[in-house]
């Protein structure tokens, strides 16, 4: 059945209508709760699809609430059972009803049309109540991968401290690079396929993550080499925002150049970069970062912070066997985190599996 027969789709309203933002009732936009409001739009029950930018991430609401006029309400009539209808939801691909060349928006007359089963009230609660089941399950184990992850981090900390203990002499990061250059102070515009171009979710603590890889034209790639083209052996740094403070390496054989928030340390000859990497991941240069930077709403450090950064002053052989330490004892915490994030991966595709066979009543 069409959702015009089984739903109503309830339209989102400006913020600034809100007459006392200190309400009874939350405001929803498509990530979550942004206020409260004196009167509602939908009642509980409903689930909200973003209507505007987040488009794929559906948010059951169990009272009644208004939102915004970035998100819709999807509000289920009496032939539906307003969790199966949530279900449907987040297995539905509300990104293929997009049509927009730049900001990713839906519209209502193709929510309307949208098609869903609809087994009768008592078959649907089954289905909800086993997909829930399933769910509780599924996310006992997520849970468990995710404090395993969590103890690794602590872990590679621990490393890192150890290692870097008990040094008292020390030069200026700034003496140690032959160049220290920041990104472009631009956005990227984005292309489907091109040049490899690093957004900071793809840092890693020691490595990049290329799971998911973002592209620029060969003209943007080139205008933001400018400055400096990324080589092999190049340190990479995260300067800004959530992910502040992550130091990670260029690998070999891959062309790429600099997003936003970022910089690029390039070490001389008496340097290897690792060393350089694993200091700036360690929780002494975490530490100094949450000093200069702290209470900030937007925190960032800038090249001149970088430069003047302290680094424990030792010879090439010195800095090779603390590398070689580093690394044989955090080999085993790579292996470790890679079978945790490919186990979070088959998580979630094992999620959208369930959800799948429920709509085809095969669970």
């Amino acid at each position: 059945m069409k959702w015009s027969e089984v739903a109503f789709i309830i339209n989102g309203k400006n913020q600034k209508d809100v007459t006392n933002i200190h309400g009874k009732y939350p405001i929803y936009g498509s990530g979550g709760i942004i206020g409260h409001a004196d009167d509602y739009l939908c009642e509980a029950g409903t689930t909200i699809v973003g209507r505007k930018g987040t488009i794929n991430s559906p948010i059951f609401v169990n009272e009644r609430f208004w939102n915004v006029d970035t998100a819709f309400g999807i509000q289920p009539k009496e032939c539906l059972n307003p969790k199966y209808l949530f279900f449907f939801c987040l297995s539905f691909n509300f990104k293929s009803l997009d049509k927009s060349t730049t900001i990713p928006s839906l519209a209502k007359r193709d929510l309307l049309n949208i098609e869903m089963p609809v087994p009768p009230l008592a078959d649907q609660h089954r289905i909800v109540t086993k997909i829930e089941e399933l769910f509780s399950q599924l996310d006992s184990g997520v849970e468990t991968l995710k404090k395993t992850k969590q103890q690794l981090a602590v872990y590679r900390q621990a490393v890192l401290k150890e290692v870097f203990d008990g040094f008292t002499d020390y030069c200026r990061i700034g003496e140690v690079c032959d160049n220290i250059v920041d990104c472009p102070h631009s956005t990227p515009k984005w292309v489907s396929k091109g040049k490899l171009c690093l957004r900071t979710t793809n840092f890693r603590r020691g490595f990049l993550d290329l799971s998911e890889p973002n592209y620029v034209s060969e003209e943007t790639f080139n205008e933001r080499i400018k400055r400096l083209k990324p080589r092999e052996g190049d340190v990479l740094y995260s300067r800004e925002g959530a992910i502040l403070g992550i130091a990670c390496i260029v690998p070999k054989d891959i062309e790429l150049c600099l997003g936003q928030r970022m910089m690029l340390l390039r070490t001389n000859k008496n340097t290897i970069p690792q060393f350089v990497m694993h200091w700036l991941n360690s929780p002494y240069i975490t530490s100094y970062i949450k000093t200069i930077t702290g209470g900030s709403a937007s925190p960032h450090v800038n090249v001149g912070d970088i430069k003047m950064m302290n680094l424990p002053k030792i010879n090439l052989s010195e800095q090779k066997c603390i590398v070689n330490e580093i690394e044989s004892r955090l080999s085993v915490c790579d292996s470790i985190e890679k079978t945790v994030d490919e186990a979070l991966q088959q998580a979630e595709a094992l999620r959208q599996s369930i959800l799948k066979k429920a709509f085809k009543e095969e669970i």
